[in-house]
């Protein structure tokens, strides 16, 4: 009985990161082993996970500006730290959710960066306005309360709610901040680079969300298409 060809490419060497990061196994095959390079589905997948991760190499800088520039001015005259709990709120849910759904980290890996640089930006606000013992309390409160948000203690119903909330708590921290600047008459130390920078991830991330879930269910309708023919 003879044996079953096993086929093979030149992109074998890099198959487990290609396949691990940027395409499903099928989209591997469809690209390196039928080199059927124009396979739409398969190619809306690649571009979806390269920008996925290209939005957290860029999460792990888009607040950067805004951190310099209190630090820079020691003030954070005109940040609002409700708006800045809030915004902290809403990336916790979307980090615990995706946790607990043992999602890619692709698909949310810029939670993490943006958690990080909130909760920075949350503590110089405090230390800024001469409260740096307050400032101290809040980091151990949030990262305790991070801990336990994280743990099977947590259930799944609270860190669903969680993540539901999300969108309410940002327009809610959006409105916040937006009625600091409109009493104060100017945005103070707001930086417009890390507003536009955040705008313009979270557009991509828009698109990513909707194209890895609609594109998935799409190649598998059309894998299975091709196995009955």
């Amino acid at each position: 009985m003879a044996e079953a060809v096993v086929e093979t490419s030149f992109m074998d060497p890099f198959k487990d990161i290609l396949v691990n990061y940027l395409m499903p196994e099928k989209c591997y095959d469809e690209f390196f082993l039928q080199f059927n390079l124009l396979h739409v589905d398969c190619l809306k997948i690649v571009i979806s996970k390269g920008l996925g991760i290209g939005i957290i190499l860029g999460s792990v800088l888009v607040k950067l500006p805004q951190i310099l520039k209190l630090i820079g001015a020691r003030s954070a005259e005109g940040l609002s730290f409700n708006s800045v709990l809030l915004e902290l709120f809403a990336i916790t849910g979307t980090m615990a959710y995706s946790i607990a759904n043992s999602f890619p980290f692709s698909s949310w890996g810029e939670a993490l960066f943006l958690m990080i640089q909130t909760v920075t930006i949350g503590f110089l606000i405090q230390h800024y306005g001469g409260n740096t013992i307050k400032g101290l309390g809040f980091l151990a409160v949030y990262f305790g309360l991070l801990a336990v948000i994280l743990s099977p203690v947590t259930p799944m119903s609270v860190v669903t709610t969680m993540q539901a909330s999300n969108m309410p708590a940002i327009i809610f921290g959006r409105l916040i901040q937006a009625g600091t600047n409109y009493r104060n008459g100017h945005t103070g130390q707001l930086s417009a680079i890390s507003v536009f920078l955040l705008f313009a991830g979270s557009l991509a991330r828009i698109f990513t969300t909707v194209q890895d879930r609609s594109l998935l269910c799409s190649l598998r309708l059309h894998l299975l298409k091709k196995k009955k023919l």
